[in-house]
């Protein structure tokens, strides 16, 4: 398949030696702003503070007698989770304090021209419902009036031979005189999965493209953003790598639809704030991003990991270790939220969503043992640690909750009556009278929940209408409703993830599996072997509260555990179809032409592959 592919140009793509400085002799080398690290300051001060400041409280309620090294561990616990939540509040705060004060994000003024390659890695993936988004793309790039050129490359690492023939077959079928810029390669083996995909990539043809722009089999991106993101990349010397801020698009079912909205809504604001204080050491979310290939080819060859016993394992979650490699080289790693017209899919199903998190959980941990590499930058070290935190903060919060339950009764009035005052070696908590417990909680509450609120209260700073999407009722209805499936779903993906950790420890990890992205409901009996440690815990949850062991605190928890199955049912029944984007509350954030198309030039290859029916050839508007 040769013919499919343009002429080699090979390109060098060492290994990295995590363990050794390395500097990139080509990359300018960059000092961090001081206005980026006010930007800074300005979010972890005070979220150290609230920290400390929720230990000092604690301590004091806590201090009957003595304070015991079990309520030491227990204050620990829920100021360190504290300071997680308070860090997304402040960087929320930022978002719309740089809204506010009107940040200019002008287009960067290019007048070098770039040859940019986009990649897509696929993996027995439906070609029809990949070669949609690639049609829709390429037909608006070749369009478009620009001064870059771009090339788009399928690569394939399919092992099922049915899938592979399509592959081949649709590149056939659409590689004419108008699409002379679509290539595709299968590999005979898929070593080291996605990254070795892009590395072999990297090492046969690099060398004839100064960037790439890096896709998922559902990402989709307008010209406009990818024709910003080349300018911006052309026009800075010092950046090696540009992420985009991916908006979720393609809800069908009332769990994607709570992603998307949170997405679209909290996320904006959050993303903005984000920016503010990643400055020139941002993130990599591994697609939807522009990439300086020879900054990446002598910077951000990926090492394997030792286990026990002489095993070795790939870096699976390698986007935000290549974003660290390259910032330690020299390069700068910018997040540009603002650029609009970039896209992915969500899961449809919580199933669908857990599963995802299981691979990106076993990646997230591996980062811990790579927080010692030398040379990284702090910021880069804080991104690794994030991202490991984000699953190990539901073990801690799984631990409290079952210390709650276990040693709790029902004598002590109090909100967090859980120790018996008949045991000397345990200790008495805070008397409810006082109302200090119950301030306790409505903090905690309000910290989770404000993000949220904030998100849709700087709706207009966004420059949207509350009356052009439905008014402020619809408005409220629609945050009333992600909230609500948030408390259902929260203490189900809190087990699930302590589950993930553990598979992750022992090893337990199936390698790289197609995601799944069509909608499909499970049958019951896969419902009720995926969720049977949720429903074991909720139903012993629910008898302790009956019997009176447990606080009734914890009903809305033990409710949500005891009926996840059917909350998992739940999760993938179909959006109304009146439910359209604007209604999700995210539509005037998305180009929903290109979607359309997209969709439309979707459906025919389908027929076309499946069926014989349309050949693409015929497909209207075919550029």
């Amino acid at each position: 398949m040769n013919h499919l592919m343009p002429p080699e140009a090979p390109l060098d793509m060492p290994i990295q030696n995590l363990r050794q400085l390395y500097k990139d002799a080509d990359a300018p080398g960059i000092l961090t702003a001081k206005k980026t690290c006010v930007w800074r300051f300005a979010v972890f001060a005070p979220s150290f503070a609230a920290m400390i400041g929720l230990i000092l409280l604690m301590w004091h309620w806590f201090k009957v007698d003595q304070i015991s090294a079990l309520e030491v561990f227990l204050i620990l616990i829920i100021s360190f989770s504290f300071f997680w939540i308070s860090l997304t509040v402040f960087t929320t705060l930022m978002g719309i304090y740089s809204f506010v004060q009107r940040r200019q994000d002008s287009p960067a003024t290019c007048e070098r021209a770039l040859h940019v390659a986009l990649l897509i890695t696929v993996y027995n993936e439906k070609p029809w419902y990949v070669l949609g988004n690639v049609i829709a793309m390429l037909e608006r790039l070749n369009k478009s009036h620009h001064i870059h050129e771009f090339d788009l490359f399928i690569l394939s690492d399919t092992r099922d031979e049915r899938i592979a023939q399509q592959e081949v077959r649709s590149i056939h079928a659409l590689r004419n005189d108008s699409l002379p810029n679509l290539f595709y390669r299968r590999r005979t083996k898929n070593t080291c999965n996605k990254v070795g995909n892009i590395a072999d990539w990297v090492r046969r043809w690099g060398a004839h493209y100064p960037a790439m722009i890096i896709l998922d089999a559902d990402s989709l991106m307008t010209s406009d953003a990818i024709v910003r993101l080349t300018d911006e990349l052309a026009s800075d010397p010092s950046v090696g790598l540009i992420q985009s801020f991916p908006r979720l698009i393609g809800a069908q079912t009332i769990f994607a639809w709570a992603q998307q909205f949170s997405n679209g809504v909290f996320g904006t604001v959050f993303a903005e704030g984000l920016s503010c204080w990643a400055g020139q050491e941002a993130n990599y979310w591994g697609h939807n991003a522009i990439i300086r290939t020879q900054a990446f080819a002598a910077c951000a060859g990926l090492p394997s990991l030792h286990r026990w016993f002489g095993e070795t394992n790939q870096i699976l979650s390698h986007d935000f270790v290549e974003a660290s490699l390259l910032r330690r080289a020299g390069w700068g790693i910018r997040f540009m939220n603002r650029i609009s017209g970039s896209y992915e899919e969500t899961p449809s199903t919580l199933i669908d969503y857990i599963k995802r998190d299981r691979r990106w959980c076993f990646g997230n941990l591996q980062h811990l043992r790579l927080l010692h590499s030398s040379g990284l930058h702090p910021i880069s070290r804080f991104h690794l640690f994030h991202g490991a935190m984000g699953y190990l903060l539901s073990t801690l919060w799984l631990l409290l909750l079952v210390m709650w339950a276990l040693i709790g009764d029902n004598q002590e009035q109090s909100v967090l009556a859980y120790f018996s005052p008949i045991n000397p070696l345990i200790p008495t908590w805070p008397e409810m009278t006082d109302g200090r417990p119950v301030l306790f909680l409505l903090l905690m509450y309000a910290t989770l929940l404000a993000p949220k609120l904030l998100g849709v209260m700087s709706l207009p700073l966004m420059g949207l209408n509350y009356r052009r999407m439905g008014g402020v009722g619809r408005i409220i209805f629609l945050l009333l409703c992600e909230i609500f499936l948030s408390l259902l779903y929260v203490p189900i993906l809190m087990v699930q993830h302590v589950i993930a950790i553990i598979r992750s420890f022992l090893g337990y990890h199936k390698g790289w599996e197609p995601q799944t992205r069509l909608y499909k409901q499970y049958s019951l009996v896969s419902l009720m072997t995926f969720h049977a440690c949720e429903s074991v815990i909720g139903i012993l949850l629910s008898f302790g509260i009956i019997i009176g062991f447990v606080t009734p605190w914890l009903i809305p928890i033990a409710l949500s555990l005891t009926f996840s199955v059917l909350l998992s049912y739940f999760s993938g029944i179909s959006l109304p179809k009146h439910m359209d984007q604007s209604m999700c509350g995210t539509g005037f954030f998305i180009d929903q032409d290109i979607i359309h198309t997209a969709h439309c030039y979707r459906a025919q290859l389908r027929d076309y592959l499946e069926n014989g029916v349309v050949s693409p050839t015929d497909l209207p508007n075919y550029p």
